[in-house]
């Protein structure tokens, strides 16, 4: 009986043991993750350097590249005065009329709500857009992603665009849970530029 007895305390210990192991390996491989997808977040804005430096124009003719580099087709950049909201307009691979609007802002500037819902009132009314696109080298406001949610926008944001600069295909962003992807913090703005009036800023998009 005496036996018995202390086999049971021991199992107990040991049960309890292996449940602290496992919690913290799954704390691990849970801190591991997050690590790596920081990691690659901080990889893809770092390609985006010389995205920063391009003014509107060459903005656009970039973004109309990435798309003909995914498989869309008759790809044209259109953006100008009175384009109402159309920057680049396209097909995607599967047929589907794809309206994209560019916005080549400053990495510490943000895109809001108001940006989002005069977009979301032309791309279909006036373009006849399957996918609607909203492009930005910032970041877009959680109120600008909710929107865009209950309206069926797709947002690329600094951090998707920069996966989209690595090769991640346009295709892998357009069913996105846009109210929960993405993050609507600023970044810092370039030190050497924080002295700059904003009507000397060369890359500020007029579109």
């Amino acid at each position: 009986m005496g036996t018995v007895l202390l086999v049971v305390p021991t199992a107990v210990v040991t049960a309890i043991v292996l449940t602290g192991l496992v919690r913290a390996g799954r704390r691990e491989a849970h801190a591991e993750r997050v690590r790596i997808a920081e990691e690659a977040q901080r990889r893809a804005r770092r390609s985006l350097e010389a995205v920063w430096a391009m003014d509107g124009r060459r903005f656009e003719e970039y973004i109309a590249q990435l798309c003909r580099r995914d498989g869309c087709t008759e790809v044209q950049r259109v953006g100008g005065a009175g384009d109402l909201g159309a920057d680049v307009i396209g097909r995607l691979p599967d047929g589907r009329k794809i309206v994209i609007q560019c916005k080549r802002y400053a990495k510490h500037r943000t895109v809001g709500s108001r940006d989002i819902q005069t977009f979301n009132g032309t791309a279909r009314a006036e373009h006849h857009a399957d996918v609607p696109v909203f492009v930005a080298s910032c970041v877009f406001t959680k109120p600008a992603r909710a929107f865009a949610d209950r309206h069926h926008l797709t947002l690329i944001d600094i951090d998707l665009l920069g996966f989209w600069n690595d090769g991640t295909a346009l295709t892998s962003f357009l069913d996105l849970d846009i109210a929960r992807s993405g993050t609507n913090r600023k970044l810092r703005p370039d030190r050497d530029r924080q002295e700059q009036r904003p009507a000397d800023h060369p890359w500020r998009n007029t579109s």
